[in-house]
């Protein structure tokens, strides 16, 4: 692996040689609370949470782009390594998180703006980064995998559920006859992705001595990328478009039940990723400080609230509707907690000068 740089002087200039591959998971945690909260009825909430969501997206689109002008060795380095590259895949999620909000809020075209820059870039990462990693690598990189990697199933399935969202917006004519199958698609391609990975990463616990600094909050992207996949399902069974209805048709009772059966595995992550978590700070000791990839933990948590209400009613299963209904209030407890941490950790590090926190650094991401 190439050896560390050193960060630039000052904090601003520290800040973006090395933000987080993965900050994006703020827009992505932030927008989905947004999302179940109005869903669940709390309109007054959920609109104050989409104006922090597109806060975060306007300054982390600008510090991204600051960081691939400004300091192009630490983006690349970044890129080429295989524990931070998938972790780019949250502007995919988070652009298509917001894009699905903002459509709820009756802004189409936005919608499909938004859907058409998340795509570009995903067609960019899923195609680049995959073959940048292998072939750079030089080595084998089954030891180097970890949860980051099921971002690019959450990226995927963010998609999907953009299209949908279009798809029954659209007028008719060529674009919403196409959109339907575009989202049926991505689905597919979201829970190959996810099987095959998931494996993967089951492998790599088995194999490879699990630390508390590895066993990080990426891991449970592993449960909300069966969220996410669950709500994209839920999302083409509510398509009645007239270019849709037969197509969905045809689907239906695969897709509403492999959508049951991913919904019931994110239930089993649940309390396994607890016992990981309580050994990683309880029994070793690992930081309680703020870290970016804490908002890898709220999204699930949001995404579970979702996935849950969404297939709830696609499917009449009133069960589902009444877990979403307690389960809310986990997401926005979840997301108020590490919003308050940043807070803390922002006012700490102007007052150091700009000095890293431990575990802070962007590079570093497991």
């Amino acid at each position: 692996m190439t050896a560390p740089l050193r960060p630039p002087q000052g904090l601003l200039g520290r800040a973006l040689a090395t933000l987080d591959p993965g900050y994006f998971a703020w827009v992505m945690a932030s927008g989905i609370v947004s999302v179940g909260t109005s869903l669940l009825g709390y309109a007054v909430l959920s609109r104050v949470v989409l104006g922090i969501t597109i806060a975060a997206f306007v300054v982390l689109a600008a510090a991204y782009l600051a960081r691939v002008v400004l300091y192009w060795p630490f983006f690349r380095q970044s890129l080429r390594d295989p524990k931070t590259a998938m972790a780019f895949f949250t502007v995919v999620a988070g652009t298509d998180v917001l894009a699905a909000r903002l459509s709820m809020a009756g802004h189409p075209l936005v919608t499909l703006a938004l859907g058409a820059a998340a795509v570009t870039v995903w067609l960019a990462l899923t195609y680049g980064l995959p073959f940048s990693i292998v072939v750079a690598a030089r080595r084998a990189v089954l030891g180097e995998i970890n949860g980051t990697w099921l971002i690019w199933v959450v990226a995927t399935q963010s998609v999907s559920i953009v299209a949908s969202a279009a798809a029954a917006t659209a007028r008719p004519g060529a674009l919403a006859d196409q959109l339907p199958a575009v989202a049926a698609s991505f689905w597919g391609v979201g829970v190959m992705l996810y099987i095959v990975l998931v494996v993967a990463i089951f492998l790599r616990l088995l194999l490879v001595e699990v630390t508390e600094a590895e066993m990080g909050p990426p891991y449970w992207i592993a449960m909300g990328a069966t969220a996410i996949s669950t709500r994209a399902a839920a999302g083409l069974l509510v398509l009645h478009t007239p270019g849709a209805r037969a197509f969905v048709t045809s689907l239906r009772p695969f897709v509403l039940g492999f959508s049951f059966v991913l919904w019931a595995f994110g239930t089993w992550w649940v309390p396994l990723l607890v016992l990981f978590g309580l050994w990683r700070y309880l029994a070793r000791g690992y930081s309680k400080a703020y870290e970016p990839r804490l908002w890898s933990v709220v999204f699930p948590l949001g995404m579970y609230t979702v996935a849950s209400y969404s297939l709830g009613k696609a499917a009449h299963y009133g069960f589902l509707v009444s877990v979403a209904e307690v389960w809310v209030w986990v997401g926005v407890a979840a997301w108020a907690a590490v919003s308050a941490l940043m807070l803390v950790a922002l006012a700490r590090a102007k007052q150091s000068g700009g000095e890293p926190a431990p575990h802070a650094a962007g590079d570093t991401l497991s």
